[in-house]
């Protein structure tokens, strides 16, 4: 990556036009796992005889750091989740806005909730496309429902973390943006908004309890192969996104959760992600970006999408009769496809915490308290 992002630096010295000519076969990507993977990235190196990087990484706030300092040179996509264009990335001129008569008619081919104009993708103002739609998912906890059912898991809800008898039972999937909004949720408060001092400190208080009570914390393929053992019997963060391979391979006994209720907007209990894909704000800007993004709505390849290697979820593009044929029963299942929509609409989207900074610094603390 540093011999790309030398060559990327060196642009704005050459002529306009060898710039651009320089970055016709290059595409850097920033990115959630899934984009990364050979399955999605190796048929568009072949179409374009291009040599596409991809980097993921598992927190939102790290990947539009990384762009701030100085990485707007180096990278063409960055895929993150929904607030953050059109919050964070237009208004500090991190992302440009895409041509709009390209990439509309895409939309009418989506999932209902999604079409033309999905707030998510346009400027607040709603005159700018700042990005593409196509994976989504409920993320809260998971479960063995063969140790707790699935009833009791959504009557209960985050309180299950609460309870003194599930101490050294559970696990925490790593993903420190995840991990900030979870504690809040378990320490009965909204995460998204202004914290008074009182909340901060009932935050910190549950973290710490939270990961003293942890068995372990680790990777999706960690708490995965916690569950399948026995090791634990639940953990946060969690959703289709972390437990679908695992039931993909036989294990349809371990499901995320959406709770029934819990202290966020509306009362609702979940949090659900959507991604959004946008283009950087790179001078020389490889003309690569705008074509990937094309490339991942056609049908098959948002299959592909759905099911990378790594995570596998539902895609916007399954709106499209042409996509949602591709996909076996036994992959709607692993996606949890028949509770898809209720545990959608009983969740709030994610959002950004407004005192992030501190309670990560609270939560990174509680955290060092385990040794």
């Amino acid at each position: 990556m540093a011999a790309g992002a030398g060559a990327l630096a060196a642009g704005p010295f050459l002529g306009a036009g060898s710039a651009w000519a320089a970055r016709e076969k290059e595409l850097n990507i920033l990115c959630w796992e899934g984009y990364n993977s050979a399955q999605v990235l190796d048929p568009f190196r072949s179409k374009t005889g291009a040599t596409v990087k991809a980097e993921s990484l598992t927190n939102d706030p790290t990947m539009i750091n990384r762009l701030r300092a100085g990485e707007i040179s180096t990278w063409d996509l960055i895929n993150v989740n929904n607030p953050w264009a059109r919050k964070v990335m237009l208004p500090e001129k991190l992302i440009k806005p895409l041509p709009k008569a390209e990439f509309e008619p895409f939309f009418a081919k989506m999932l209902p909730e999604f079409k033309w104009p999905y707030k998510w993708a346009m400027s607040e103002d709603g005159n700018d496309l700042l990005g593409m739609v196509q994976r989504f998912g409920p993320y809260s906890f998971v479960v063995n429902t063969d140790k707790i059912s699935r009833k009791t898991a959504e009557e209960t809800g985050w309180d299950l973390f609460n309870d003194p008898a599930l101490a050294g039972k559970y696990g925490i999937l790593e993903s420190d943006d995840w991990n900030v909004f979870n504690l809040f949720v378990v320490a009965g408060i909204d995460p998204f908004k202004v914290h008074t001092p009182e909340e901060m400190a009932k935050f910190g208080e549950t973290a710490k309890r939270v990961f003293k009570g942890a068995k372990l914390i680790g990777d999706i393929a960690s708490m995965n192969q916690a569950l399948i053992s026995g090791e634990i019997d639940l953990h946060l963060t969690g959703g289709t996104y972390s437990v679908s391979p695992a039931r993909a391979d036989g294990h349809p006994n371990l499901r995320a959760i959406t709770p029934l209720k819990g202290p966020l907007a509306g009362g609702k209990g979940g949090i659900s992600w959507i991604e959004v894909t946008s283009t950087v704000n790179n001078p020389n800007l490889s003309p690569l970006a705008l074509e990937f993004l094309k490339y991942v709505q056609a049908p098959d390849v948002a299959h592909t999408v759905a099911f990378a290697e790594g995570t596998f979820n539902p895609v916007a593009q399954m709106g499209n009769p042409d996509c949602f044929k591709l996909f076996t029963k036994e992959e709607l299942d692993a996606i949890q496809w028949d509770s898809l929509e209720e545990e959608m609409a009983r969740s709030v989207e994610y959002d950004i915490v407004p005192d992030y900074d501190k309670a990560l610094d609270i939560m990174n603390a509680a955290k060092r308290l385990r040794g």
